[in-house]
């Protein structure tokens, strides 16, 4: 399985997931600390992929949503965005609204 193909399984299997910089219990960078303490708040249950653990990973993750940071957040196979565009929709309520079904 290639490395498209793992990410594409990884965000088809898991309602809710995090590419991050690190573990939830262990961020390696504050965007990813932020992103975690976030979904946190919203009391959804995800799933999390450490990109530091696999370089193929970390950059195909970028090239999947053609997005170029990290965290990136899928929901319900969906890319939704990095910690700022989490921020933005939790404030006004819509990341609330995407997971409302999925909380804990």
């Amino acid at each position: 399985m290639d490395t498209q193909e793992k990410i594409r399984q990884t965000v088809t299997d898991n309602a809710v997931v995090l590419f991050m910089k690190g573990t939830p219990t262990f961020p390696q960078c504050g965007f990813s600390a932020k992103a975690v303490s976030i979904l946190k708040a919203v009391d959804v249950t995800f799933a999390s992929v450490n990109v530091l653990a696999d370089d193929e990973i970390r950059q195909g993750i970028k090239e999947y949503a053609n997005w170029p940071t990290i965290p990136q957040l899928y929901i319900k196979g969906e890319f939704v965005g990095g910690s700022d565009i989490m921020s933005e929709l939790y404030q006004n309520g819509e990341l609330q609204k995407l997971v409302a079904d999925l909380q804990a």
